[in-house]
């Protein structure tokens, strides 16, 4: 395990790359309406990035074991899709989605990453606490990204505030190290034991993202290499901030 200590300026522009980030994914969470493709909204990211003159990070990345690069800017995932879900233009949001918009960011050769997930008009009481609780996993998580706490304490607090609720707990998926590649080390999962992993310090830089089942924590990965959703079709709901670790609290590089 190769863990990046970003510098200084490394750090600033992480920092203006957050905040470029943060504000395209809200843009595009303001359009998300029944009727809208989600290609419509992957075009959409794609401009608002482009014209700040960066780089969507996710657009022909391929990373190890996958058999083709991934064919857009934005990740959308509806429903019980939990991560990946390629945008199409014949995939029409109706009432009720929820939706996951993970989008990714290089912004003067160093990326961000970041994820929320939104309801498509009205939806049920059961769709906003499964939202509610997955933001709130995110919370936790990162007030445990303390320096001199380790990974597994991320983890175990995660683990510790959504298990009670029943959920099914991603366990194929995690959290990353981020900053010069999209995906670095550390390995962050969402579940785990206190004091185990490896130690956070200053100048770390991590993408935190519970992900959330409303049934099983099993998940199927469909034919288009890419896309993953939950093996009994249940909704699944997705948040993510990329954060540095400092010796007080833990920064939101990916805030508005």
């Amino acid at each position: 395990m190769v863990i990046i200590i970003k510098t200084p300026e490394e750090i600033e522009i992480i920092r203006e790359g957050g905040k470029r980030l943060a504000t395209i994914l809200h843009n595009v969470k303001d359009i998300i309406k029944p009727g809208i493709s989600t290609f419509e909204l992957d075009q959409y990211a794609f401009k608002l990035i482009t014209d700040m003159g960066d780089y969507p990070a996710f657009l022909k990345y391929k990373p190890e074991g996958a058999e083709n690069p991934y064919p857009a800017s934005l990740c959308v995932s509806v429903n019980e899709e939990v991560v990946h879900g390629i945008p199409k233009k014949d995939k029409i949001l109706k009432e009720g989605d929820i939706v996951s918009i993970d989008l990714g960011l290089r912004h003067k050769g160093l990326y961000t990453d970041m994820a929320i997930t939104v309801g498509v008009g009205e939806i049920s009481g059961g769709s906003k606490k499964l939202l509610e609780v997955t933001e709130k996993a995110l919370r936790v998580g990162i007030d445990a990204a303390r320096c001199g706490n380790r990974i597994g304490d991320i983890s175990h607090a995660i683990e510790s505030f959504a298990r009670p609720h029943k959920y099914g707990i991603v366990e194929i998926l995690a959290g990353h190290g981020v900053g010069k590649a999209v995906h670095e080390d550390p390995y962050i999962p969402n579940f785990g034991k206190a004091g185990t992993g490896a130690k956070l310090e200053k100048g770390m830089v991590i993408a935190l993202e519970p992900m959330l089942n409303n049934g099983t924590k099993n998940l199927v990965l469909e034919k288009d290499g890419w896309t993953f959703r939950t093996a009994d079709k249940k909704k699944s709901a997705h948040f993510e901030h990329t954060i540095l670790i400092t010796n007080d609290e833990p920064e939101i590089l990916t805030m508005l």
